[in-house]
């Protein structure tokens, strides 16, 4: 029997609809990260951006790798930043 690896932290990309940006952050409770994204009381950014849509959450095996993904994501151009969103959506 195959053993899954366990999640503990994921990265995800956030859609600010106010103006049309990204936003990349990490954290080990999406669900509970979302909620405070959406109630405007994660982070000043997207406070001022509301209202935020789920773009793509990656999974992670910590919160170090984490950190390393989400500093590698926020060093992309927006181009690439929408393809590995694309590429996450496609599968």
């Amino acid at each position: 029997m195959a053993c899954e690896p366990q999640i503990s932290a994921w990265v995800y990309l956030l859609w600010c609809r106010a103006d049309d940006s990204l936003y990349t952050g990490w954290t080990n409770d999406l669900e509970r990260r979302l909620g405070a994204h959406r109630a405007g009381t994660a982070s000043r950014y997207t406070r001022s951006r509301l209202p935020v849509e789920l773009a793509v959450a990656l999974p992670m095996a910590d919160a170090g790798a984490a950190r390393r993904e989400e500093a590698r994501i926020k060093k992309l151009t927006r181009r690439q930043k929408l393809a590995l969103i694309a590429a996450a959506a496609a599968g």
